[in-house]
């Protein structure tokens, strides 16, 4: 089955249970300001949540900054702007700036805070236990709330919303108990196609060219040129959930199971998705490697980028399918049975990738263009989600 954290009315409630996120403070005493001179030490901040918080690193230094203390299991997200870190609560979103490190009154209230996208000028959050859609323009935070555009589903679901240059809206269709598919809004919010050839949507992507890409039970649903178009798996079971896209590339990375019936599978393939040529491509990881949904990254060039369970960061030429390079980052690890446990996982920006490694405390930088760690940092909390701001330069 598709990893559980994110598939299913069960699976909704445990996180839900999870999301116990409450106040929020800062252990350094009062947080600095935006524009203090604390803040504006904060080089390209790196957001990593840990049981009871969220910690702020200064990405160039690689150094803590901030440790914005959030009880319980917190989710993290870019926000779409060079301070900004969605984090997912239990009351809904909230915008952390991580450059001063605290917490703003920026908040999207509502159950179940779920995907969030950042698509071009838009960033796009999606609120499973209300289906709220909400789009705006994340450089407009700086002043507050922004005013954006407003979608609500037929029913709350596990989904998701990718708004287009042109206005276009793609959002999924589904309720608690079933997602077949999705729906395409024009710019004024009139329905202008509709697929329900997609079981258990979840997961989004945008590849060059704008098209989207939902993973299915049954392989992809694109959204192209105006309409949804189906491209199949191989087996009736061969289900794409996370994926990740470059403006570089046609070509979609998404992870790929083959057992419907697992409590949990370790994948040891993976997708991809040529959208150009409508074809989904298996392609082997080595012998005994698996991955997490926490491993899936592009990297500057659109190359494909996934942490492997050997420790190893690999790269994917995502026109031939060829792993190209194995970079050794981390210790041999395996993903834990419950999907709110810490694993390492990734984050890019730019030319760097940063890793973490919950076994040691770690977070480690590497530079993309030579494959080499660049710098690594001990923290005196186990690591989980790890995300960040996008880069000012």
């Amino acid at each position: 089955m598709r990893h559980r954290a994110i598939s299913g009315a069960a699976a909704l409630v445990a996180a839900t249970l999870a999301l116990t996120a409450c106040g929020s403070g800062s252990d350094e005493g009062t947080a600095p300001a935006a524009g203090s001179s604390a803040a504006a030490s904060v080089k390209e901040p790196v957001a990593i949540t840990y049981d009871g918080g969220v910690l702020v690193l200064d990405g160039e230094a690689l150094k803590v900054a901030h440790n914005v203390t959030l009880p319980g299991f917190n989710r993290v997200n870019p926000a779409g702007n060079d301070t900004g870190v969605f984090v997912s609560t239990e009351s809904g979103f909230q915008v952390l700036d991580a450059a001063a490190g605290k917490m703003t009154d920026i908040s999207y209230p509502g159950a179940k805070p779920g995907h969030v996208v950042r698509h071009g000028d838009r960033t796009i959050l999606f609120t499973d236990g209300t289906g709220e859609v909400h789009s705006f323009d994340p450089k407009k935070l700086a002043d507050g709330k922004p005013e954006g555009r407003q979608y609500k589903t037929a029913q709350p679901h596990h989904g998701v919303a990718v708004e287009l240059a042109d206005g276009t809206m793609v959002v999924t269709l589904g309720t608690e108990e079933s997602r077949p598919g999705a729906i395409a809004l024009d710019k004024d919010g009139k329905e202008i196609a509709r697929s329900e050839e997609c079981p258990g949507v979840h997961g989004e992507a945008v590849a060059q060219g704008e098209i989207v890409g939902l993973g299915c039970t049954d392989g992809v649903l694109l959204f192209k040129n105006g309409a949804f178009v189906k491209v199949k798996s191989a087996g009736a079971y061969g289900a794409v959930a996370t994926q990740v896209g470059s403006e570089k590339s046609p070509v979609l990375l998404g992870d790929y199971k083959i057992e419907p019936d697992a409590e949990r599978e370790f994948p040891e393939q993976f997708a991809l998705v040529d959208t150009a040529a409508q074809k989904l491509q298996v392609v082997p990881m080595p012998k005994g490697v698996s991955y997490s949904f926490r491993s899936l990254a592009r990297g500057p060039q659109g190359e494909g980028l996934i942490l492997g369970t050997d420790g190893k960061l690999h790269v994917v030429d995502p026109t031939s399918g060829k792993l190209t390079s194995s970079w050794p980052v981390v210790g041999a690890w395996k993903e834990p049975m419950e999907w709110q446990e810490p694993r390492p996982a990734l984050f890019v920006r730019g030319d760097d990738a940063y890793v973490t490694e919950p076994a040691t405390k770690k977070v480690h930088r590497l530079d993309l263009t030579t494959g080499k760690v660049v710098g690594s940092v001990t923290l005196d909390a186990v690591p989980n989600e790890i995300s960040g701001t996008l880069s000012a330069h």
